[in-house]
């Protein structure tokens, strides 16, 4: 659950940045999507990846996995949705003092690679390869 919660966190908080990037600083309906990104990242986003790590590592050892393969590129893959969501964060820290770090494009082609890594790691859950 938390790491769905945290993948939902990963594939709406671009949205809201590519929406972010049109509104007029210091208008209304920047005001509003600096609410929404601050409660999305902090309220679900950050605890949920932060229960993903603790979970994830406490099944992996109750589980003895540690030394199979697709365990290793599974968390690869999943400190690269970390970085992700690293800088995310950063981001939205920008937003919310009025600068636009990046454009709407950036976002919106940046908004795949979660779901690219959200397969990887699926893949390797579901088939094990190695």
């Amino acid at each position: 659950m938390a790491f769905a919660a945290w993948m939902a966190a990963m594939w709406y908080l671009p949205r809201l940045l590519i929406y972010h990037c049109d509104a007029v600083v210091g208008g209304e309906a920047s005001a509003t999507f600096k609410v929404m990104e601050r409660r999305l990242l902090k309220a679900i986003g950050t605890p949920a990846m932060v229960a993903t790590f603790i979970f994830g590592l406490w099944l992996a050892t109750l589980q003895s996995q540690w030394d199979q393969g697709w365990l290793h590129a599974k968390l690869a893959l999943v400190l690269g949705i970390a970085g992700c969501h690293g800088l995310i964060a950063r981001d939205v820290r920008r937003f919310a003092a009025d600068e636009r770090p990046r454009s709407a494009r950036w976002y919106r082609v940046f908004n795949e690679v979660p779901t690219l890594l959200f397969v990887g790691i699926v893949v390797l859950v579901v088939f094990r390869p190695f």
